[in-house]
């Protein structure tokens, strides 16, 4: 074969070869994970927002809506799921494959008004899983026992279901568990005394806007919470559990319950910044060492049974009326003058 032969046969063998279609592969995503994503989406009816979740693409290249994988490793797992603002067809359950998905680290289902029913078994075959968010859906039940299965925990907010029941006692059994937040339900029944067990890396609790009822453990006083939010509930006797000048408190929200206790006896934590115990019972004096707190910038103490001058000093001047009002014999500035 000539030089001018050979150079025309292999440009008829590149174009040739440049019309043939090229097979796409998924060279980074695991093909189990794949297989688990296509399934999940099938499960959720095909919701148009997944739409990227192309199979004959890689679902590890970034484009597929909400998926993440493990990059620093090189293992290429999928790692981290955000499921939110998904308009299914009607209405479904949480996907059972997600419990296919046993790298997974952060799990977070959000805004999905037609996903119900309950949480599934399948979650506890995600033993890796450290965030865990299922919020502003209408799932339904109770938060199952199982889920203290998931040592790994480090975070559950299941804020703004149809959740009910009494909240399991089994939560503080999770090591790692860092916070609980688990508002807008309609849990009842009363906090369990276990929860006082938490470990010491536990800092945050919420339970605001339930049908929680009964008094407040005693052994909530082991805690050392920044946050704990307790509000719009039926909850009843002393939560001065929560106070105290060893401790790191930051937000103390308390309103709108059946509290009753002295708040004269207890002591603040220099880092509060927040204190609302409006609604309650609460008895006593105002203690003095609100004026030393340099954080503080919301108070409200009103509608309680509290007594005395309202101490002056620091940030206290910030309060107007509204803080103070409808008690049983609180006065000073800003209320009208204590009678000599």
């Amino acid at each position: 074969m000539t030089t001018t032969s050979l150079i025309t046969f292999l440009l008829i063998l590149t174009l040739s070869l440049s019309t043939l279609p090229i097979p796409s592969f998924s060279q980074l995503c695991n093909p189990q994970d794949k297989q688990a994503l296509l399934q999940i989406k099938n499960q959720l009816g095909n919701p148009t927002q997944l739409a990227s979740w192309n199979p004959s693409t890689d679902c590890c290249n970034t484009t597929w809506q909400g998926v993440s994988c493990d990059t620093d490793t090189k293992t290429y797992r999928i790692n981290d799921l955000s499921l939110s603002n998904l308009n299914l067809p009607k209405l479904y359950p949480i996907p059972p494959s997600l419990g296919n998905l046993p790298f997974l680290e952060i799990l977070d289902i959000s805004n999905i008004l037609n996903l119900v029913g309950p949480i599934p078994l399948a979650i506890t075959n995600l033993t890796k899983l450290r965030y865990l968010y299922i919020t502003q859906t209408n799932i339904s039940g109770s938060i199952p026992e199982f889920i203290s299965r998931i040592q790994t925990l480090v975070t559950i907010d299941f804020s703004y279901n149809k959740l009910s029941g009494e909240l399991p006692s089994s939560l503080s059994l999770l090591p790692n568990l860092v916070g609980i937040t688990l508002n807008d339900n309609s849990f009842s029944g009363p906090i369990p005394e276990s929860y006082g067990s938490f470990s010491n890396l536990f800092t945050s609790i919420t339970l605001e806007r339930n049908q929680l009822s009964g008094n407040i453990p005693a052994t909530l006083a082991k805690l050392n919470l920044a946050f704990v939010d307790l509000s719009s509930n039926r909850l009843e006797g002393d939560a001065s559990v929560f106070f105290g000048s060893e401790k790191n408190t930051q937000k103390i929200i308390l309103a709108k319950n059946k509290l009753a206790f002295d708040l004269g006896k207890v002591e603040l934590s220099s880092n509060l910044n927040t204190l609302d115990i409006r609604n309650n019972y609460v008895y006593g004096k105002l203690p003095e060492g609100l004026t030393a707190l340099k954080y503080l910038h919301k108070l409200n103490v009103s509608y309680n049974n509290l007594c005395g001058e309202i101490p002056q000093g620091g940030n206290m001047q910030r309060f107007d009326v509204y803080s103070y009002q409808h008690n049983k014999c609180l006065c000073g500035s800003p209320l009208p003058s204590c009678k000599t």
